[in-house]
């Protein structure tokens, strides 16, 4: 598990805070839709700055409370879901769209629909994978959802499901607008529903240059807390160093994943404001097990006991990270405190790989992350420090996600 580090500025003019806030991000979003996206650098650029969701997690918990929905009942089987909507909630007015109507109904069932109806005319743009809502199996869970009135859905379920409304909190779950989207499709331009958002949240989307820079304003309209900031700007700066220099100099005032090497450094600078704080996130090698040799449990078992989980905390973390013993943190309530962890053990290993047929070894190729990540800062020199003798790692470059 790895902690998260956010740096902020700590000095800056009362004015210029007021105008613009800046946040160096470490990367370009790959879309501003987090139903289609995975990654969190697209989820920072558009889930919690342009949409919301029918519940939200209180601010630094995991507890649900309202957000677009102010109450909701469950059946006393636990399958059905009652949702009383939140009266007038306003779409964003941009330049490329101007809505006519508030948020209702209609627009949860248009958000839920795309992802779960393969007949939804949106369910096919942007090639049809919703990886969070099929990976979580929303789409065999939910088995109805309709419109009672204009502010009242129900949703009924397939099964009891204990973590339903946490899931509904996630920003996969983002309530996008029915309007816009019978506006795009009668333009023609259905692909902009991802990449020209609209939505209800503290923040309206602006401008956007690839690589760059996102301009957001204030959204003037907004029903809940109003945003301390008139505009909102993520400078895109993919280079840890890059972004501790910018903050050094003002031109950005929050900077997230700082280089490990840099922490000690910024914890004495006197401007700056370090926050650490356990993160909700793990990092992990994945394997393709449709593929061999990683089809068989052995190899798995081996590669896990060759792997110096220490040694990667040391060399890549310099210590801002616990081991993993649990595809989720203990930072999330149903972790499981009794799992065994794998120790360092390379007799062990080697004694796997010999009974799984590879007494010798065996090479193979590992994708490695192109740029830093919550719980990642170094994808390349975390694959380089392996530190097992019997796999050979040839490394990738590709600009792509997991």
């Amino acid at each position: 598990m790895l902690r998260t580090i956010l740096v902020l500025l700590s000095v800056w003019s009362t004015h210029s805070f007021a105008q613009t806030f800046v946040y160096c991000s470490e990367g370009s979003p790959s879309a501003f839709n987090p139903q289609v996206t995975t990654d969190g650098t697209s989820n920072n650029a558009s889930a919690h700055t342009i949409y919301e969701r029918l519940v939200d997690f209180e601010y630094g918990t995991t507890k649900i409370i309202p957000g677009l929905a102010t109450d909701w009942q469950v059946s006393k089987d636990k399958k059905v879901y009652t949702f009383n909507l939140r009266k007038g909630v306003k779409f964003h007015k941009t330049k490329y769209f101007s809505p006519t109507r508030d948020f209702n109904a209609d627009d949860v069932l248009f958000s839920f629909h795309r992802q779960m109806n393969k007949e939804h005319p949106f369910h096919k743009v942007g090639g049809g994978i919703y990886e969070y809502f099929q990976a979580m199996e929303m789409d065999k869970l939910i088995k109805d959802i309709k419109k009672l009135d204009d502010y009242k859905v129900q949703i009924t379920l397939n099964q009891v499901e204990a973590p339903f409304l946490s899931n509904l909190a996630m920003s996969f779950m983002s309530i996008l607008s029915a309007e816009y989207g019978e506006h795009l499709k009668a333009k023609k331009e259905m692909d902009n529903i991802d990449h020209r958002p609209i939505g209800t949240g503290p923040f309206v989307f602006s401008k956007y240059i690839k690589d760059t820079l996102i301009r957001y304003k204030k959204n003037k309209s907004y029903w809940g807390t109003s945003a301390k900031v008139k505009n909102l700007v993520f400078s895109i700066t993919p280079d840890a160093n890059v972004r501790y220099q910018k903050l050094k100099t003002n031109e950005c005032h929050l900077i997230i994943e700082p280089a490990p090497s840099d922490i000690a450094n910024m914890s004495k600078n006197k401007k700056l404001t370090v926050l650490k704080s356990p993160g909700l996130n793990v990092g992990y090698l994945a394997f393709n097990t449709q593929k061999k040799p990683f089809d068989n449990v052995k190899v798995r078992q081996a590669i896990n006991y060759a792997l110096n989980k220490d040694a990667y905390i040391k060399a890549i973390y310099l210590g801002n990270a616990v081991k993993a013993k649990n595809p989720l943190p203990p930072t999330i309530w149903s972790y499981n405190k009794k799992t065994k962890d794998y120790n360092y053990n390379l007799k062990k290993a080697k004694e796997l790989l010999a009974k799984a047929g590879y007494p010798k070894g065996f090479e193979t190729e590992i994708w490695t992350l192109p740029v830093t990540r919550p719980y990642n800062p170094n994808g390349k020199k975390n694959g380089r420090n392996d530190p097992s003798r019997f796999i050979k790692n040839w490394y990738q470059s590709k600009a792509r996600h997991f």
